[in-house]
C-alpha cells in the first residue's frame, strides 16, 4: 500500500496529469503486485519556479516538466525490487512523453504501525487489516 505524492509544474491538461498518475500507479501494481484499487496518490501542481530539482552532479539539465515522485511504503523490499520499480516508473512515464531527466523519485520506508486509514486507529496493528506481503 504505497502512498505516492506527485509534484509537478502547472500547465499540463487534467488528462495529462491523470495519465501521469495512472502510469505511476500501473508501474507499482506491475512491480509490487498490489491490488489495482490499493491506490493512494496526492497530486500537487506548482508554479514552475516553485520546483527546484537540479542534477545532483550528474551532468544533465531538467526541464520545467520535471516530476517529483515520493513513494511512502512499508520497509522490507529489496534494493533490486526498488530499482526495478524506479525503472518501471521511468518507462511508464517515458511512454507518455515524459523526458528521462525529468523523472525524480524519492523512496521512504516505514512500518505497519506508521499507518492509519481512518477512525484514529492503526489498522495494521489492531488487526483490522492484514499487513501486506512484500512479495
Amino acid at each position: 500500500m504505497p502512498l505516492v505524492r506527485i509534484d509537478l509544474a502547472t500547465g499540463r491538461t487534467p488528462q495529462a496529469v491523470r495519465a501521469i498518475a495512472d502510469a505511476i500507479h500501473q508501474a507499482i501494481v506491475d512491480v509490487y503486485a498490489i491490488p489495482v484499487r490499493d491506490r493512494f496518490q496526492v497530486i500537487t501542481e506548482h508554479p514552475a519556479q516553485q520546483i527546484i530539482a537540479e542534477d545532483a552532479g550528474l551532468g544533465f539539465e531538467r526541464t520545467e516538466g520535471v516530476i517529483v515522485i515520493q513513494v511512502f511504503t512499508q520497509r522490507g523490499r529489496t534494493d533490486e525490487a526498488k530499482t526495478t520499480l524506479y525503472a518501471a516508473i521511468h518507462d511508464a512515464l517515458a511512454a507518455i512523453g515524459v523526458a528521462s531527466e525529468d523523472v525524480f523519485i524519492g523512496y521512504v520506508e516505514n512500518g505497519p504501525q506508521d499507518w492509519s486509514f481512518g477512525f484514529g486507529r492503526a489498522q495494521y496493528v489492531t488487526g483490522e487489516l492484514g499487513v501486506p506481503s512484500l512479495a
